[in-house]
């Protein structure tokens, strides 16, 4: 959901007449590609696309895939490089999404072999507007590490109502008190509150920062790296306050029949994307320090 949420931005890029086509269906559901890099080639009114992307997550039930590719000029990669849109019709997918979390995500392969795409569907990576707007204008790479960032914050909150709503009636083994009775747990439900409000703060704080950078036409180097951090402390936060939670909760939290381990196993696997990376505590001591950012990327 968090990814087709911010595919839903594509309309800003397309003529509206193309974002219609896709948009008009109640249930269109974009998904990206960026897992890979096509091959596209000009043709008579469009280009032809061949490639294979991973990590095509919502693909069984996307209506349109949106892949990023590299267009080639007589045969030699131009270095140029685009976002191209094509109905689920012609996509291939590959049942290998077989995980540890994040399943019900179906993040699949998906493959485009030798697909026409009209011009009208094509655009640069980083486009030009054809709607105002300040969403429209944003690096198109901080738009994926918030989409994803969001995820293990909404989990651990998740993890922890439902610590909530079970430690009222369970007790540790030898224990007389129920969890919710007892002080140790009662600080830790306590520290991990004011840990996920505060990276939850963070990453909006961040985000506000650089709308607000597009917006004013600044320099949105320092800004990008600072919301990069905010992604990895979100993602960071929300791991450390599932560590806690598992731990007071005890057994129960790896039975399949309580959500709690569910709640683990996904936001683990969540926090393996690459856009919440402890590289990006590097590029904020370096911004710190005045040394020059490497923002490949970002």
């Amino acid at each position: 959901m968090g990814n087709g949420g911010g595919m839903g931005r594509v309309g800003g890029f397309l003529s509206e007449t193309s974002a219609r086509e896709i948009f008009d269906d109640p249930k269109a559901f974009i998904v990206a590609g960026t897992g890979g890099l096509g091959k596209v080639v000009a043709t008579d009114g469009g280009v032809r696309v061949n490639g294979r992307w991973a990590f095509g997550s919502g693909s069984p039930h996307g209506t349109w895939f949106s892949p990023v590719c590299e267009v080639y000029e007589d045969g030699v990669a131009s270095g140029r490089k685009v976002l191209v849109y094509a109905p689920r019709k012609d996509v291939f997918l590959h049942d290998n999404w077989q995980v540890s979390g994040l399943c019900a995500t179906g993040s699949v392969d998906f493959e485009f072999r030798d697909v026409f795409v009209p011009d009208r569907f094509v655009h640069d990576f980083q486009p030009k507007p054809s709607h105002p707007g300040k969403l429209y204008r944003l690096p198109t790479l901080s738009i994926f590490p918030w989409t994803v960032a969001t995820v293990p914050l909404g989990l651990a909150r998740g993890a922890r109502n439902e610590f909530l709503r079970i430690a009222s009636q369970r007790k540790r083994r030898g224990d007389s008190l129920a969890l919710a009775e007892r002080e140790l747990v009662q600080s830790e439900l306590g520290r991990i509150d004011a840990r996920l409000a505060a990276a939850r703060v963070y990453l909006r704080q961040v985000m506000t920062d650089l709308l607000e950078g597009v917006e004013a036409g600044a320099d949105l180097s320092p800004l990008r790296v600072r919301f990069r951090m905010g992604c990895t402390f979100a993602s960071e936060s929300a791991l450390w306050s599932l560590d806690r939670i598992t731990e007071i909760a005890g057994a129960v939290s790896i039975l399949q029949r309580f959500p709690l381990e569910r709640y683990e196993r996904d936001a683990r696997a969540a926090a393996k994307h690459l856009a919440m990376s402890s590289v990006a505590y590097i590029n904020g001591g370096k911004l710190a320090l005045g040394q020059e950012l490497p923002l490949s990327g970002y």
